[in-house]
């Protein structure tokens, strides 16, 4: 598999493409900016937020960062050209933004992204949204959730990867009781089921195995357990 996976990256490495990311100031943004800098299959990212953000290591050459405003994105339509793949780890959640903070994140922020990405070129696009989506949910979450995917498809890339993680397991600098245990529960449950929750380095790595794949259909959704799989085996 390494091997394999070795040469899909040196052939994609020779296409000289771009990408973008948006959300690589959260926990699955970072994880990914990271391992695309350490397989280095981009000859560019550029990372589009709402603030820039600092490296303390070393500096990224071919990283290049575009400050916008969210709530204005059609200002920003020049950030999203130029790029072959888009990653969109976008995400917020009712607790810190609201119920329409939320949807104006999760679906809105997102829909209007891609669809400017779209209209820049990308042809390639990845969202990460959530184990359960459905846009006939009861659930809200879980129904923007579903929807975004929806709309997002509707745009017609010529390749669109959906991941629907479970519970994203990472150790947080700041972290309350509460998280500790339940990442305590989950990574227990982890042992009997792949099907409820990932560590959230084995996301990142999925997400830039997968980019190198080919997959039978435009479109394709990749539930928890086949993002473990396929995170799980990149380095082996």
């Amino acid at each position: 598999m390494a091997d394999s996976m070795k040469a899909l990256e040196e052939n994609f490495r020779q296409q000289n493409k771009s990408c973008f990311i948006l959300g690589a100031s959260g926990e699955t943004g970072k994880v990914l900016l990271q391992e695309l800098l350490e397989r280095n299959i981009f000859s560019k990212i550029t990372l589009i937020g709402r603030r820039q953000l600092t490296f303390e290591d070393k500096a990224y050459e071919n990283l290049v960062q575009e400050v916008v405003d969210f709530e204005k994105l059609d200002d920003h339509a020049a950030a999203f050209q130029g790029h072959d793949v888009g990653y969109c780890c976008l995400g917020t959640t009712r607790a810190k933004a609201g119920t329409q903070g939320f949807i104006r994140v999760d679906h809105d922020y997102v829909l209007k992204s891609a669809e400017l990405a779209k209209s820049g070129g990308c042809t390639q696009f990845h969202l990460v949204t959530s184990r359960g989506a459905n846009k006939n949910s009861n659930f809200l979450y879980l129904k923007v959730k579903g929807q975004v995917e929806a709309d997002v498809e509707a745009l017609g890339f010529d390749r669109y990867a959906i991941y629907r993680p479970g519970a994203l397991l990472v150790e947080r600098q700041e972290s309350r009781t509460g998280e500790w245990i339940a990442r305590k529960f989950f990574r227990a449950l982890s042992a009997v089921t792949s099907s409820m929750a990932i560590e959230i380095q084995a996301m990142g790595k999925a997400m830039v195995s997968n980019t190198l794949l080919q997959p039978e259909q435009k479109t394709e959704i990749l539930e928890n357990k086949a993002i473990n799989r396929l995170g799980s085996s990149a380095g082996k």
